[in-house]
């Protein structure tokens, strides 16, 4: 783009700000408000990202603070479960493991593929002793809260830009409205209209 053109540009894209006798003060208005409009995106994506971001990474750390880890045997040999989430083989065995009031528990596990009978595994239990998936790790933690925190300030912008939007296509609405009033009380003093 040339030095000239990229100056006309600029000046065209605030034409709304500048005076002219055929401006109406909807046309400053609109401009306020998609100015404004702007602004509140960018603060509510900012707030609402690093928000979300924080909220997850507290859920998944409190999630981890409440499990613990505890050795099991497993009692039978692992058998394969296909059609995961992840799109790979899962491996899946019964195991067993002493609680902490002193009893022997059994339940159904995530196990590593080729475990045997006798082989010893960890597994996670919660607070009331019964077994939970494997609690994600503090960088999972924050690479999950990042994640997350893009697609709620994506929303919280794309929200904020909407309202903005229609409030501006209610404005341009309401000029045309006017513009079609003024144009049928001046029109007929113009004389004959073709068409």
């Amino acid at each position: 783009m040339t030095p000239g053109r990229r100056g006309k540009t600029a000046r065209m894209r605030w034409w709304r700000l500048r005076r002219n006798p055929l401006r109406r003060r909807s046309y400053l208005v609109e401009a306020w408000l998609l100015l404004a409009a702007s602004v509140l995106a960018v603060l509510a994506a900012v707030g609402t990202g690093a928000w979300t971001a924080l909220a997850v990474e507290r859920h998944i750390d409190a999630l981890r603070a409440g499990r613990h880890s505890v050795s099991a045997v497993l009692i039978e040999d692992a058998v394969r479960t296909v059609g995961t989430a992840e799109g790979s083989d899962s491996y899946r065995a019964t195991v067993r493991w002493t609680a902490a009031d002193g009893t022997r528990r059994t339940g159904l596990a995530h196990v590593d593929p080729g475990s045997e009978v006798g082989t010893t595994t960890h597994v996670w239990l919660d607070g009331r002793g019964r077994l939970v998936p494997t609690p994600a790790t503090a960088t999972q933690a924050r690479i999950e809260g990042a994640v997350l925190g893009v697609w709620a300030a994506a929303g919280a912008a794309g929200a904020v830009l909407l309202v903005g939007r229609v409030l501006s296509g209610r404005l341009e609405r309401r000029r045309l409205d006017q513009w079609d009033a003024d144009w049928a009380r001046v029109g007929p003093k113009w004389g004959h209209k073709t068409g």
